[in-house]
């Protein structure tokens, strides 16, 4: 049984290989963490499938859900509740044939709302925009602007605002429209990830 898209909240992504990955997770989640994405980009396989694997069991225990980035082939194998694409990874139609009809199947779209518009079409059940704001994850990443999220607002499925998303920057993204933020740095970048977390998660209630 899959765990399904909540309507909102923060979204923590983790970023490649780390010391205590499931421990920091963990915090993530008791602060309040509405879904979790599985981000690594290496090539150790049995490692990767190990901490997918934990992370799926970890998350539904909490019931939130666990995408994993890009690897469709990984998601199926540990029962993860859905995947994260890029422009390049195909349509989000063939992949949930492949996952199954309930499966979460995130899109990034950067600063594109038409292509935002063609993969609500083909069955993504959220699309993601940025980077809002310098990101130190990415820091190469070309910028969104904030109008975006107005633009958008018809698309009938909900928008992940991703970039340097911060305490001091996230509140406007949730008044312009943003149903989830995503974030690395501002959770993982932390001494405290549960109180971090917690942090932006008060944003949606301001």
């Amino acid at each position: 049984m899959k765990t399904s898209l909540p309507d909102r909240g923060i979204y923590v992504i983790t970023d490649g290989p780390a010391p205590g990955l499931l421990e920091r997770v963990a915090e993530a989640l008791s602060g309040g963490a509405a879904m979790i994405q599985y981000r690594d980009l290496t090539h150790d396989d049995a490692r990767r499938a190990d901490e997918a694997r934990a992370l799926a069991s970890l998350c539904q225990g909490h019931g939130v859900p666990l995408v994993i980035d890009h690897d469709v082939a990984l998601a199926a194998a540990v029962g993860a509740d859905g995947v994260h694409l890029s422009q390049a990874d195909g349509s989000p139609a063939r992949v949930r044939a492949s996952l199954g009809p309930d499966a979460i199947v995130g899109v990034s779209c950067y600063a594109s709302a038409e292509f935002a518009s063609t993969a609500a079409a083909a069955g993504a059940s959220y699309v993601s925009f940025g980077a809002f704001y310098a990101s130190p994850t990415k820091p190469g990443a070309g910028r969104a602007p904030i109008e975006l999220l107005h633009e958008t607002r018809h698309l009938g499925i909900p928008r992940v605002a991703i970039g340097g998303i911060s305490l001091d920057n996230g509140g406007l993204l949730v008044a312009a429209g943003a149903e989830f933020l995503a974030t690395v740095s501002a959770v993982f970048g932390t001494d405290d990830p549960r109180a971090a977390t917690a942090q932006l998660a008060s944003l949606f209630q301001a």
